[in-house]
């Protein structure tokens, strides 16, 4: 399989550079992203469609994968709970090697291909649960060998990668591949596959929640008023639908615990 993510970069001496062009050349590349990503919007609106029946029927969504993959589905699936006050185990992500790859690589744990399956077991999945594997190369043994016995358990699984036609694709029903084309710094997949993978993973979970009702308007009503930002911001969100003044539109924030709660008891 040839790997656009491992092909040449489309610059050469890199070092012999001003910090002038490499931020604009890297910014140029970065531009190219959401392009390519337009291009899979088809199969990005299958995976949320089909989300969002199993979320209803009690299911979770799970992202996997290793290093820079793994960790962008840790950070989407950690943001949920907080943004849209869903519960910490409706989106799981997870990762080689546990944790602490978050921080540090832990060696040789994306290579083993049995562990991704185990890891999942732990949280009991079932075919009620949606499995999206995250791998910028597509042949990562970790995300494949999970994938692969999840198809085999019929649990239907998706994949974010950003070459074609990749060991990983084939194991997902529906396979979103985003090719971003060469990195500024060959083989750098942290750069744009990783944007791109970021982006795609935005537009599920935020569709999804959307469909969920976890928004209304476009305010996060459920969110979790977990600093003082976030209450000053449900405040201006209440003082507005309910037209009240600041200090009421806080004592009801206060009472009822979220925005949503305020305004569907408010009496007026």
């Amino acid at each position: 399989m040839k790997k656009t993510t491992e092909s040449d970069s489309n610059y050469d001496d890199l070092e012999g550079m001003s910090t002038s062009d490499l931020l604009k050349n890297i910014n140029r590349e970065d531009k190219t992203v959401a392009h390519s990503i337009e291009k899979q919007i088809p199969q990005i609106e299958e995976l949320v469609n089909a989300i969002v029946p199993k979320m209803k029927n009690g299911g979770r969504l799970f992202y996997i994968g290793a290093g820079t993959s793994g960790r962008l589905g840790i950070v989407d699936a950690s943001e949920c709970p907080p943004t849209f006050g869903v519960n910490h185990g409706l989106v799981i992500g997870l990762i080689a090697g546990g944790d602490k790859a978050m921080r540090k690589a832990v060696e040789f744990a994306e290579d083993n291909s049995n562990l991704g399956w185990e890891d999942l077991q732990f949280y009991n999945i079932n075919t009620n649960d949606v499995v999206v594997g995250i791998a910028a190369s597509g042949t990562t043994p970790y995300v494949v060998g999970s994938l692969d016995i999840c198809q085999q358990e019929n649990i239907l699984t998706a994949c974010v990668v950003c070459n074609t036609n990749s060991p990983l694709s084939k194991v997902a029903d529906i396979p979103i591949e985003v090719v971003v084309g060469p990195e500024f710094v060959t083989g750098s997949t942290r750069m744009k596959s990783g944007t791109a993978q970021k982006l795609v993973l935005n537009m599920i979970s935020t569709s999804v929640m959307i469909q969920l009702g976890k928004v209304k308007g476009n305010k996060m009503v459920d969110m979790q008023l977990s600093n003082n930002k976030l209450v000053d911001r449900g405040t201006k969100m209440i003082m507005k639908e309910l037209e009240v003044d600041y200090n009421t539109a806080n004592k009801l924030l206060e009472k009822y615990g979220s925005v949503r709660n305020a305004v569907d008891n408010y009496n007026g």
